[in-house]
């Protein structure tokens, strides 16, 4: 059985130059469709293409080259210059304009018979003849510019699919059908702004490849003796991206740093490898969506945190509702920075999120509220007998009984059907009907949609998120393998070898995102305290990566800024303008400016959109308050396939996400869980805090421990009268005891827990949907 019709898509190309024209001849795999484009050599500054409209057979096309030989012999004829697999995109600095190209590919995976290819070389090839060469393509800022776009290093990272969307989740790819410009435009897209000038022109997106930067590992594992694929995905967003000190919170219009969607797929292994089921669950992080920051220096391993204040909270709650018409709701946050510390910096972080979640939930209704659940994660990783991923496992357990994921029946069609498809297809000339996705010999009909999202943070979003997104996929990848009839219970223990084989695909994905982000591979301490490997050892790894990450942060990230800043369009060269090296930090372009998108281009004579990472342009579309996100649809259990046809997702390159305003409802204020002392609630008063009993919260941080560390709440908590950073966490005479399920025979402290603290956690899950039921805070 073919995959799919997708083979009609062209993924082989010949570059071939004259001295006038560049000729690009592209085909398709099976090599019945070959299509020819020009592109104008003698234009010195400005990019002229032009697609020939006929589709070629093989034989056609070598005369034609021959024909353009003979016509051109008199000035050198038609040379072959490079064989490439799609072209990255066009950019200009302040000459000519240059073609960017993928020269060797990697295949990396497959989804459903699509394949999925990472780079494995890019060269980058000037445009106009040299005889035309303006005299600034030879300046040194010039040649500093096409440095900085080199260095980013697109065989690292970077992956893309000629036949599926790989920049949009399984599940938007069903509910969506859109293709073509529309999902270049998407946030996951890198290199939107390099194609936008050939896509403008041409109107299609048939000889351009969308890249997507972050992560992709594909492999097969096994459970019962049954063999099935894992893919992890990890998407990187180009809004607001950057390095670690020089992009943090959130911008203007809700674009946090460092947003990275994960999407974990699952499906069994077949020989023809299009799979009868598959299964998807996605999973969010991202910074604090706060206006905050922290000033990069060379003497302070640890800067402080700069925290300016947002009254109403208008960036925090763009975020959110940019998240909800992604992802539908609940949306539920996983918070897990720090609650007290000597110095404060995370914990003031921590209030502040609190505050804004309990001021943006007041005008929400009930089934559209946050959920926030904090859990000081470096505290509960050091506290005696306490295993930190048994109680995250229980956490993402009862985060799935609220969002659900994906599953999906793959149906093929009949034999008769699928000729007749493949016959039309073959037939046909029109190069957008042969890339029609509906052509495909396999249909996805879901039987189960994911319904909102679980955004989880720490303060880099890095190390703490990385083993919490774990805790997330192993609980998600139980339930995955348990619909697919893979496996016999939802559940996978800790110390299963399946859970060792996904904890190296997340231990992986860690280090990169965190080289990406942060300039070094992410710590792993609670990973290596789960493999049982040697303390010593692991503080000495610990230790050089710290170094490794300072080092980058301080001296190599402005560089790399510069570099992103250029690749994604967010700075455009002019002549008679400051060079980009020139300017103050980016960071100062970024945070906290307030005026209008004129006034920000008149002070840093530079074209920036401080929004989405676009360039500024005339024909930009604001989202219609009246789309809907992915997920919304997910309130039945079958869902047919002719129900999806007409969903449509809102674009995530608007500059602004259009709202009903929610002031004018009236909602009702749901009573607390708990009773707080009076005198508590005037101590929090006093501290600035809201009402605790009008927001939905749920701390964790004061779970209550056994063994020796009982001593160390005992005084932390008589300490918290000093402490103005106590945000959500109150006195409660219910308390559950902060451990999980460890690995038999691993902690004899877990063997001797008592009959109350068990029973403690057996109704946790009770305790956690009645919390969300009713809102309210719960203390742990």
């Amino acid at each position: 059985m073919e995959a799919m019709a997708g083979d009609k898509f062209l993924q082989k190309f010949r570059l071939y130059e004259t001295r006038s024209k560049f000729y690009l001849i592209g085909r398709d795999k099976t090599r019945t469709l070959w299509r020819v484009l020009k592109i104008d050599r003698m234009e010195s500054t400005e990019l002229e293409i032009e697609e020939d409209p006929t589709s070629y057979t093989e034989n056609e096309c070598q005369e034609l080259l021959w024909r353009i030989h003979e016509g051109n012999r008199l000035t050198g004829g038609l040379k072959f210059v490079t064989k490439c697999y799609g072209i990255v995109g066009f950019i200009k600095f302040l000459g000519p304009y240059y073609m960017v190209l993928i020269t060797r590919r990697r295949k990396v995976g497959t989804i459903c018979g699509h394949e999925i290819y990472s780079i494995g070389r890019s060269e980058m090839i000037a445009i106009p003849s040299p005889i035309v060469w303006p005299n600034v393509a030879y300046s040194r800022d010039e040649n500093r510019y096409k440095r900085l776009l080199c260095s980013v290093d697109l065989s690292k990272d970077f992956f893309f699919s000629y036949s599926y969307n790989i920049m949009r989740s399984l599940q938007k790819n069903i509910t969506d059908k859109n293709t073509g410009q529309v999902v270049y435009e998407t946030m996951f897209v890198w290199n939107e702004f390099l194609t936008r000038s050939i896509r403008n022109h041409l109107k299609n997106t048939t000889w351009t490849v969308a890249l997507i930067h972050g992560f992709f590992k594909q492999s097969k594992l096994s459970v019962s003796g049954k063999e099935f694929w894992l893919t992890l995905i990890a998407r990187r967003s180009r809004h607001f991206a950057g390095t670690r000190f020089l992009k943090r919170g959130v911008n203007e219009k809700g674009r946090v740093a460092n947003d990275v969607e994960t999407e974990q797929i699952v499906f069994e292994d077949t020989p023809d490898e299009i799979p009868h089921q598959i299964s998807s669950v996605v999973q969010h992080r991202g910074s604090i969506p706060l206006v905050w920051f922290q000033e990069t220096s060379r003497l302070n391993i640890r800067p402080d945190i700069i925290l300016k204040p947002d009254v109403d909270y208008k960036a925090t709650r763009l975020h959110f509702e940019n998240l909800a018409l992604r992802y539908g709701n609940p949306i539920i946050i996983l918070n897990l920075i720090k609650t007290r510390e000597k110095k404060p910096r995370e914990s003031l972080l921590r209030a502040e999120f609190a505050k804004a979640i309990h001021y943006i939930n007041k005008a929400l209704p009930d089934d559209k509220r946050l959920k926030f659940l904090h859990m000081d994660l470096s505290k509960l990783s050091r506290r005696k007998g306490t295993n930190v991923l048994a109680l995250l496992n229980k956490v993402a357990s009862d985060v799935l009984d609220l969002t659900d994921f994906l599953h999906c029946e793959i149906t093929t069609p009949k034999s008769e059907d699928a000729s007749s498809v493949k016959g039309a297809v073959a037939n046909s000339d029109d190069i957008e009907s042969i890339e029609d996705q509906n052509l495909c010999a396999t249909k996805l009909v879901p039987l189960l949609l994911q319904k909102g999202v679980l955004r989880t943070n720490c303060i880099d979003c890095l190390d703490r998120t990385n083993v919490a997104q774990f805790a997330y996929g192993l609980a998600a990848l139980g339930r995955q393998l348990h619909v697919l009839q893979l496996n016999e219970t939802p559940k996978i223990e800790l110390h299963a070898p399946l859970a060792d084989g996904l904890m190296d695909f997340y231990e992986r994905m860690g280090d990169t995102l965190a080289i990406q982000y942060g300039g070094s591979a992410a710590h792993n301490k609670i990973f290596c305290e789960q493999r049982g490997q040697w303390k010593a050892a692991t503080q000495s790894q610990e230790f050089l990566r710290t170094l490794q990450r300072y080092y980058n942060n301080a001296y190599t990230d402005p560089e790399k800024q510069d570099a992103i800043n250029v690749f994604l369009g967010h700075f455009q060269p002019q002549q008679g303008k400051p060079a980009l090296w020139k300017l103050d930090s980016d960071q100062h372009y970024n945070i906290g400016r307030q005026g209008t998108l004129t006034e920000e281009t008149g002070r840093s004579f530079i074209k920036r959109s401080l929004s989405d990472g676009n360039i500024l342009c005339e024909n930009t579309i604001p989202v219609s308050d009246c789309n809907v996100g992915e997920n919304n649809i997910a309130n039945t259990e079958l869902l047919p396939m002719q129900q999806l046809d007409d969903i449509r997702e809102p674009s995530d390159s608007a500059p602004e996400i259009m709202c009903d305003p929610c002031s004018s409802a009236n909602y009702s204020t749901l009573p607390g869980r708990h009773s707080i002392s009076e005198e508590r609630q005037n101590y929090l008063k006093r501290l600035g805090y809201p009402e605790l009993h009008s927001s939905n919260f749920l701390d964790l941080d004061l779970f209550s421990s056994s063994g020796n560390s009982c001593e160390e709440e005992i005084f932390e908590r008589s300490s918290l009268i000093n402490s103005p950073m106590d945000v959500v966490s109150i006195e409660s005479t219910t308390s559950y005891s902060e451990q999980g399920h460890t690995d038999e025979g691993r902690d004899d402290t877990d063997l001797s827990r008592s009959s109350s603290q068990m029973s403690d956690i057996r109704d946790y899950s009770d305790r956690f949907a009645h919390w969300v039921d009713n809102g309210g805070m719960l203390c742990y």
